[in-house]
């Protein structure tokens, strides 16, 4: 009966792990820009790219708006080139 109330350690999360907020909730991540497509709707063109997010130790990929990605995360936009470029400046 006892061993029903001691817990796995395997299943127990480190809380130093786990990075919260003061407000409980924590910050999902865009690791990579995985692929994009053009969307053609009726009057104009949409451009969508997958992203990579990571929150803790979860994974997902969604579809964002291109413009909006470049807007709050441009250095995921950066090409080998620029990349090459910034390391060679120092």
């Amino acid at each position: 009966m006892l061993l029903k109330c001691v817990g796995d350690p395997s299943r127990i999360t480190p809380t130093e792990v786990v990075q919260v907020t003061r407000d409980l909730i924590y910050e999902k991540v865009p690791i990579a820009i995985l692929d994009g497509q053009i969307r053609k709707l009726r009057n104009k063109e949409v451009a969508s790219v997958k992203v990579l997010w990571r929150n803790q130790q979860v994974e997902e990929i969604t579809w964002e708006a291109e413009e909006a990605m470049k807007l709050k995360y441009p250095h995921l936009f950066q090409t080998d080139e620029e990349d090459e470029n910034v390391e060679l400046r120092r």
